[in-house]
């Protein structure tokens, strides 16, 4: 999909030169994916101590029950 952007152009050069890519294009795939990544793991640590569980479940012994 094309797609025009008005980007600052001493952004992209940088970001350019320290990510080591060869392209424009290639550089903003690269930002674009690692800010979903990081957006994403956002979610997962927001997350951490909203789940409650039961603290007498044995997960042992659901490895040792057999089928």
């Amino acid at each position: 999909m094309t797609t025009n952007l008005a980007l600052d152009t001493s952004l992209l050069d940088q970001a350019v030169q320290i990510g080591g890519l060869k392209t424009h294009k290639d550089t903003v795939t690269v930002a674009l994916k690692e800010f979903i990544q990081r957006r994403e793991a956002e979610k997962l640590i927001d997350a951490f101590g909203t789940v409650n569980f039961d603290e007498t479940y044995d997960y042992k012994a659901e490895r040792n029950r057999h089928v």
